[in-house]
């Protein structure tokens, strides 16, 4: 029995597989991405209307969608795997960032990509100032990151779900540079969790494809 995961290279499908390796899962993966006019996004649309990706398919049948609650559910139905700590009190600081960075950082992202969805105004200057207004507002919220949660990503240890979505979602819309310029210790902890060896091979097969 497997699980499939419709995503797309460079999305934020990378955290799921991370999660599904790391838990010893067997999955497939289906590229679907509405950005994609060849990709299944017609079969994707039937299990996630919004057309969302990472959505993964459990072996029942059932679809998830939100990277975050794919995480906590794959960290809480296997607990062997480390995606998530077993001490109550570090659980629940990671299970706050992964909910932090789904509200915050995710969320902006999204505005950043798709600017004339937020605003009636679709004169070239408005859809720009959105886009700006989302960027900026999402730098900062990685930067609130970086002081609240930084310390809980730490590449000597096992990485775990959190580390994995906060290494894919920080490549987006300008955040790293920004890290780097404001948060360099952050960003070099970013960096060497790219480099552990229960990352790299899946940001490698994305940057590749």
């Amino acid at each position: 029995m497997e699980h499939i995961l419709y995503g797309s290279p460079g999305s934020g499908s990378a955290a799921i597989e991370m999660a599904l390796q790391a838990a010893g899962l067997g999955y497939r993966v289906v590229r679907a991405a509405s950005w994609e006019a060849d990709s299944a996004l017609a079969e994707l649309r039937q299990h996630n209307p919004l057309g969302q990706i990472p959505t993964l398919r459990l072996p029942d049948g059932t679809a998830m969608a939100e990277s975050a609650a794919i995480l906590i559910h794959l960290g809480s139905l296997h607990p062997q795997s480390g995606l998530l700590p077993a001490e109550p009190g570090a659980r629940a600081r990671h299970l706050h960032g992964l909910v932090y960075i789904a509200a915050n950082c995710y969320s902006a992202v999204s505005i950043s990509d798709y600017p004339a969805q937020w605003t009636h105004d679709s004169t070239p200057a408005a859809v720009a100032a959105v886009r700006a207004a989302a960027r900026a507002q999402l730098h900062q919220r990685w930067a609130l990151f970086a002081d609240q949660f930084g310390l809980l990503l730490d590449a000597a240890a096992t990485p775990g779900a959190l580390a994995f979505l906060a290494v894919v979602v920080s490549q987006w819309s300008g955040a790293r540079q920004h890290l780097l310029a404001e948060r360099p210790d952050f960003h070099a902890r970013l960096l060497a969790l790219e480099a552990h060896a229960r990352l790299a091979p899946v940001l490698q097969a994305h940057r590749a494809a």
